[in-house]
């Protein structure tokens, strides 16, 4: 949070600074909206500070993110957000710059969305025995926005990548797709957040394209992807499994009966090749587990919470 409040401006960062310590900690989200009131989310509860954000804030803002150049911010106005130090991710909105049908950027910068990155390290572990069996097993994690699914899928990345001697779980070579600089938070390719080792990370890559490359490049053993859901997705799943890699990956929804009947993941599910599937639902810490099935929608336990 340090290096959030110091990015924002004073009259927005001392604001924030007024709400209660223990909803201080668990900040997830500010947003900052142009001539609007000051909103912040705590444990997924929005909080309406008193206070109208200014046209004076949000330049300052803007400069703070650009360096006081707003050009060097090209390719992340393409994208719709900016990844910082921290691996903090701020989603932006304005007026939208065509060019021949396809999005060009953003100007007259007027939302953004600072989505702070939090690091559970171990949040993973007590998964470990449903998704390895000698072996890790391919895995797909369910959940609803904020319910932590990027947040675990980050913590078993560390563990894959780290092995866990006193479960005889060797470490392997994992490679990541971070489509949207969400899983390891890369400033300049470098990730900014903790992981093993043996981990190697395609930044702002297209999710089926990026698997394909880490398979010809990196020959890793596992790959992390978030949010599939794409019908191209699939496509470059079934190479995977075809080369015999691992892959453990998140999608949004409620339940698995929910995405299975999903027409965009219907081909997905269809190639029956996912071993696991982690139910997460909204709890008072990220990752907590409804459910864990088998490749067959079959529960494997009733529920399990992962604090």
């Amino acid at each position: 949070m340090k290096k959030i409040l110091a990015m924002l401006p004073t009259t927005i960062s001392e604001q924030i600074f007024k709400l209660p310590p223990d909803v201080l900690e668990q900040v997830e989200e500010i947003r900052v909206r142009t001539n609007r009131v000051l909103e912040v989310t705590a444990r997924g509860k929005p909080y309406f500070l008193r206070y109208i954000v200014t046209r004076e804030d949000s330049d300052q803002l803007i400069n703070k993110l650009s360096g006081h150049s707003f050009y060097t911010l090209e390719e992340e106005l393409k994208r719709g957000y900016i990844t910082i130090e921290g691996g903090h991710r701020i989603g932006l909105a304005g007026k939208v710059i065509l060019e021949g049908g396809n999005v060009k950027g953003i100007r007259h910068l007027s939302s953004f969305n600072i989505r702070i990155a939090k690091e559970k390290t171990g949040i993973a572990l007590p998964l470990i025995p449903y998704v390895y069996k000698k072996k890790w097993l391919h895995t797909m994690i369910i959940g609803s926005p904020q319910t932590g699914k990027t947040t675990l899928l980050r913590d078993l990345a560390r563990l894959i990548s780290t092995g866990i001697p006193e479960q005889n779980i060797p470490p392997l070579k994992v490679g990541i797709v971070d489509e949207r600089s969400e899983i390891a938070g890369c400033v300049h390719g470098v990730p900014q957040l903790q992981f093993g080792p043996r981990v190697d990370v395609l930044d702002a890559c297209p999710k089926a394209e990026g698997m394909m490359m880490l398979i010809r490049s990196m020959s890793p053993d596992v790959l992390i992807v978030d949010e599939i859901g794409r019908k191209e997705d699939g496509q470059a799943i079934l190479e995977a499994v075809n080369a015999g890699i691992t892959l453990i990956m998140t999608t949004h929804g409620a339940s698995f009966e929910e995405i299975r009947k999903r027409p965009i993941l219907k081909d997905i599910m269809s190639l029956n090749s996912i071993n696991r599937f982690v139910e997460l639902k909204r709890g008072d810490s990220p990752g907590e587990i409804h459910n864990i099935l088998g490749e067959n929608g079959q529960s494997l336990l009733s529920k399990v919470s992962v604090t």
